[in-house]
């Protein structure tokens, strides 16, 4: 459904049980349903009232302060919490409302979330949600409102822009709070191929990356090793390069020593990174001012960031995706004082 500006989001992208409804007097309408709702629940729910649906569960808890239909006919972003309905669920849904009366109900079931030992508190995914998704968001509808003024094509660049940071945000939250069962390491993955296809994933202008062509294979999940591969390469991206007043990048100092890296402004090299084999694993390791001791722990913490504008949440990943294959991590010193991590199976 398009509107000339907006396009709806097509349902079987949800991998979620998802439905489309449009505000109806009081209530809301279902329009249509994915296959994964109709596989969860078993019904046959198009043409029938939103408030059928809350009305089967026995609990029926939202994050806002008025009924889950409420919410719905008044536009509001909100979560509810459904549970008490025969043996499915419990689920979280979202609700995702259009400008135009219409929306959509995204449900994920509760029982596929990690055990709490295993979660980023629910402050910090909270944070990201309604900050971190909210700058870019700002971002986009204010470049498509200048486009919709001006024509100027231009702006839509900032949009699709704007639109990858969010996707970005979005996978690194979910990568986070998923379970150990996301990671399913059942091929055969070249490191090599892995990090390659990583660094064509992530915009590294001025950086360099060197990869050993001696690089072992290891049996993993190749989604996830690709995705290990773009936090490290991200991470030594942003934070071994910064943007002086002027607008041009320059390498930073290092905290660590108090001088310019192997990389500094006076040589005029561009960044590097290199992926080399070890015994027994692998290293990534950059030329920038490295990681000083004392935080080469508090780094993997999610939350965690020096950057402005940073989520807290890549070396968390890293970290996470490392441990679900029963790998080993070690972040250390760089020969020329850089980052190195290390990865052994």
């Amino acid at each position: 459904m398009s509107d000339g500006r907006h396009t709806a989001i097509p349902l079987r992208e949800f991998p979620d049980p998802a439905l489309a409804y449009t505000v109806d007097g009081d209530d809301a309408r279902v329009t249509a349903a994915n296959d994964a709702f109709e596989r969860q629940f078993e019904q046959e729910l198009v043409g029938g009232r939103v408030s059928t649906i809350f009305d089967r569960f026995n609990s029926c808890d939202t994050t806002g302060d008025q009924e889950p239909v409420s919410h719905l006919v008044r536009g509001d972003r909100i979560g509810i919490r459904l549970d008490g309905y025969g043996n499915r669920g419990p689920f979280f849904a979202r609700v995702i409302p259009s400008d135009d009366d219409t929306g959509y109900l995204v449900f994920s079931d509760l029982r596929e979330c990690p055990d709490e030992g295993y979660s980023p508190g629910v402050d910090q995914v909270s944070s990201v949600i309604s900050h971190d998704l909210r700058n870019p968001l700002d971002v986009a509808k204010a470049h498509l409102r200048a486009a919709e003024e001006t024509g100027d094509p231009e702006h839509f660049e900032s949009v699709a822009d704007a639109h990858d940071r969010m996707e970005q945000i979005i996978r690194d939250v979910l990568t986070l709070t998923r379970d150990e069962a996301v990671v399913q390491p059942t091929e055969e993955v070249a490191i090599e191929t892995a990090a390659r296809d990583a660094w064509e994933s992530i915009d590294t202008e001025q950086v360099e990356l060197t990869v050993s062509e001696s690089l072992p294979t290891v049996t993993a999940d190749s989604d996830r090793l690709q995705r290990l591969f773009e936090n490290v390469f991200r991470n030594s991206v942003e934070h071994g390069v910064s943007t002086d007043e002027t607008g041009s990048e320059q390498t930073t100092e290092s905290p660590a020593n108090g001088h310019p890296g192997a990389r500094g402004e006076q040589t005029g090299e561009s960044a590097t990174v290199v992926v080399h084999p070890l015994e027994g694993g692998f290293y990534v390791a950059d030329d920038g001012p490295g990681i000083p001791p004392a935080k080469r722990d508090v780094v993997f913490t999610p939350g965690y960031s020096t950057r402005s504008g940073g989520t807290g949440l890549g070396l968390a990943i890293v970290d996470r995706i490392v441990e679900a294959h029963g790998w080993n991590l070690t972040l250390t010193a760089a020969d020329d004082g850089g980052a190195r991590f290390e990865i052994t199976f």
